[in-house]
């Protein structure tokens, strides 16, 4: 094998060299004087940048795509201000551990420490909460502290990791050979864990594997679930993680996390053994700590993170492995189907059944309701419809009915943030193109990055907007009522016409404040995705509209 060669350059198109080295195909900027080399380095490099309107969004949009491929996503972002703006997304892909890469410009190293325009430390900023935050400060390792930056965001738990560029260095030219990626130790099954989880298996009655993060592959998904139908076990969702485990497979029994469904409610604690794969038993998922927490309760945890961060609860056996290393070793474990095992399951995926089914198709003159437009919506979209989601109760209609048939089906935020249903969505019809992509996002949440409704029209990605308009802060206000009831305070809105945003943008909006206007809306909706424009549904529902 051929020893990289060495070209002279400057060290910012080193950069761009060395992210095309891992696979990069598309990086999410807001320009910045701070880091012009890499931009220069970016000009027909065959990497796309996607130019955003707002860092939040820059950074969400690359931390989306963190959660679609097996490459970190990447963010470029100016000094000051614009690293400031970027950390919303930091922290959801700390919380959500998702790969992502954010390049920040930095103020000229000779300037450092007197207090130069938009000078901080990106150390102080940033250390608690990305995995490794570095600063370039010596041009010749350009190369080298990508390939580390790429390796530490998807190495163990994957995460945020944060690469400072002085300008003044990134000019320097350098001889360097771009340095090759790191290789990902992923873990796995010693015989020791296989045959303790065997074990608990088959002593077990009822079983339930739990799913979630974003360190699977599609052919990973693909093989646990078979494994998981074919042995007659239930499997749930981590919140916000469907798709995994498809929503029509006889193993599913829905999702677990807030506002779960009542169908799943109890069944931590009825389980008696859980699996949980790839996740840990968090704070969400165990109802603020409070449920699962007896340790004589067996609990198998398969996490590549030796530390467990973020575990409550017992801890029975970890299997120390990446999710998809664990099933490439469970499956060489074929058992007997236990009859308690088959009823537990069947009877759980009758309740999911049940509960997913789609509510009647109203036409009727009365204001419009998110049930009425989920059962228009469902039927007319194609198999390989998937959704992103922001944070906010609209939510709830997506866990319910929204058919997460395909890996990558549903795409959202875990650690609760609000603005990220349309850049996320923006950036999985720029890396799925194939497929037809739903966002579903409340009134108060979409003005939080509306905006980059713009960075579709640029990019043409036709996507389908449903925007939830019940003139409030909703999740607050149902937990305002819960503490404070009768005593409404800072969580309503009055809000602009969306459709006419959406207009202005570039897009089609539609309008829809009674049930009878839905079949045409979404008719013409879909119509206009399929020809290649993004559409919007502005939805004008009551207050305090509830899912379940």
């Amino acid at each position: 094998m051929s020893k990289p060669q060495a070209v002279e350059q400057s060290a910012g198109h080193l950069i761009v060299e060395s992210l095309k080295a891992h696979g990069v195909e598309r990086t999410y900027v807001v320009p910045g004087e701070s880091y012009l080399d890499v931009l220069d380095g970016l000009y027909n490099s065959g990497i796309e940048s996607i130019v955003c309107r707002h860092e939040g969004g820059a950074t969400y949009m690359a931390e989306a795509e963190g959660k679609l491929n097996q490459v970190p996503g990447v963010a470029m972002v100016t000094r000051g201000p614009g690293a400031a703006n970027a950390h919303v997304g930091l922290h959801t892909a700390w919380q959500d551990s998702t790969p992502l890469v954010l390049f920040v410009g930095l103020i000229p190293f000779q300037h450092r420490d007197r207090e130069a325009f938009q000078e901080f430390d990106p150390k102080a900023w940033f250390g608690t909460g990305a995995k490794r935050v570095m600063v370039l400060d010596h041009p010749e390792r350009a190369s080298e502290i990508v390939a580390e930056a790429m390796f530490a965001a998807v190495s163990g738990r994957p995460g945020p990791v944060v690469v400072g560029l002085p300008e003044d260095v990134i000019r320097e030219k350098v001889s360097v050979p771009v340095h090759p990626p790191i290789p990902v130790a992923t873990g796995g099954m010693t015989v020791e864990d296989w045959k303790s989880l065997k074990s608990a298996l088959l002593e077990s009655e009822k079983p339930l594997f739990v799913f979630g993060g974003n360190d699977w592959s599609e052919e990973g998904a693909k093989t646990f679930t078979a494994w998981l139908e074919d042995h007659q076990l239930a499997a749930a969702a981590e919140w916000r993680c469907e798709g995994l485990v498809p929503f029509s497979s006889p193993s599913y029994v829905g999702p677990i996390g807030y506002g779960r469904p009542r169908p799943t409610y109890d069944l931590l604690e009825e389980t008696d053994l859980l699996v949980f794969v790839g996740t840990v038993p968090g704070d969400v998922i165990t109802d603020g700590f409070n449920i699962r927490q007896n340790w004589e309760q067996k609990n198998f945890i398969v996490s590549i993170d030796p530390s467990l961060r973020g575990r409550s609860g017992p801890v029975t056996h970890q299997i120390v492995a990446k999710p998809d290393t664990f099933v490439r070793d469970l499956v060489r474990m074929d058992l007997d189907v236990k009859p308690e095992w088959k009823a537990f399951t069947q009877r759980m995926r009758g309740e999911q059944e049940k509960f997913a089914t789609l509510p009647e198709a109203s036409t009727r003159n009365e204001q419009a309701t998110m049930d009425a437009l989920m059962a228009h919506l469902v039927p007319a979209l194609p198999e390989n419809a998937m959704v992103t989601l922001g944070a906010g109760e609209h939510t709830n209609w997506a866990h319910r009915y929204f058919p997460t048939e395909f890996y990558t089906a549903m795409i959202s935020a875990r650690n609760g943030s609000m603005g990220y249903s349309i850049p996320s969505a923006v950036a999985a019809k720029l890396d799925k193109p194939e497929r037809f992509v739903v966002t579903i996002a409340g009134d108060g949440e979409f003005l939080m990055n509306g905006q980059e409704l713009a960075t579709a029209a640029q990019y043409n990605a036709a996507i389908l907007v449903v925007v939830m308009d019940n003139a409030e802060y909703g999740t607050i206000r149902t937990h305002q009522e819960r503490q404070y009831p009768e005593r409404v305070s800072g969580t309503q809105l009055k809000n602009p016409n969306f459709a006419k945003m959406a207009d202005a943008f570039g897009g089609k909006g539609f309008l829809v404040e009674t049930n009878d206007q839905l079949p045409e809306a979404v008719k013409n909706a879909v119509e206009t995705v399929e020809g290649g424009q993004f559409a919007l549904i502005h939805l004008k529902v009551p207050q305090r509209h509830k899912a379940y």
